[in-house]
């Protein structure tokens, strides 16, 4: 086996099943409460996760929770109808918290900070998340989609089951 088969076979290995796309990343809109828009959601697929970027204006200052909620829909009041987070199906009980010893919440994603100003502008990795099928990953885009939701106050990575971060302020549906 030459050199190049070599590294060409462990790179097979190692290389998530899902295509990487080439793209331009599909972005969503985020609406606040009373449905009208925010911002903008967009999700950049990666080998081993997604990039999230957030763009929104309008929010309160201060840090606030951000979560994958489990359904695809914003169209009702306080965006209740997403649905809790989102994980994997094998998981019966799923624990939240980035910080927790036993996480399997595949929905946890860092806090944002809103500047004084009502913005907020982020950008975090979520592993182990697709926007399509992928080995060993949660496909986001599956019969009902997904949602990102934005939380009153700060997510605290550990308490169930949202780390204290109150009522869900912004949605976006991603389909």
């Amino acid at each position: 086996m030459t050199k190049f088969a070599r590294i060409a076979a462990l790179l097979a290995i190692t290389i998530p099943s899902v295509a990487v796309s080439q793209g331009v990343p599909p972005t969503y809109a985020l609406m606040g409460e009373g449905g009208s828009a925010i911002g903008t959601v967009t999700l950049t697929q990666a080998p081993r996760g997604l990039i999230v970027r957030i763009d929104a204006s309008g929010l309160q200052p201060g840090w606030h929770g951000m979560h994958f909620h489990s359904v695809a829909t914003c169209a009702d009041a306080g965006f209740k109808a997403s649905g809790g987070h989102v994980h994997d199906a094998a998981v019966t009980a799923p624990v939240h918290g980035l910080l927790n010893p036993n996480e399997s919440d595949r929905g946890d994603l860092p806090n944002i900070y809103v500047g004084s100003d009502g913005k907020a502008h982020a950008e975090v990795f979520a592993s182990g998340l697709s926007l399509g099928p992928a080995d060993g990953r949660l496909n986001l885009l599956d019969a009902d989609g997904s949602a990102v939701v934005i939380h009153a106050g700060a997510d605290d990575h550990m308490s169930q089951p949202i780390g204290g971060a109150g009522a869900r302020i912004a949605c976006a549906a991603i389909k």
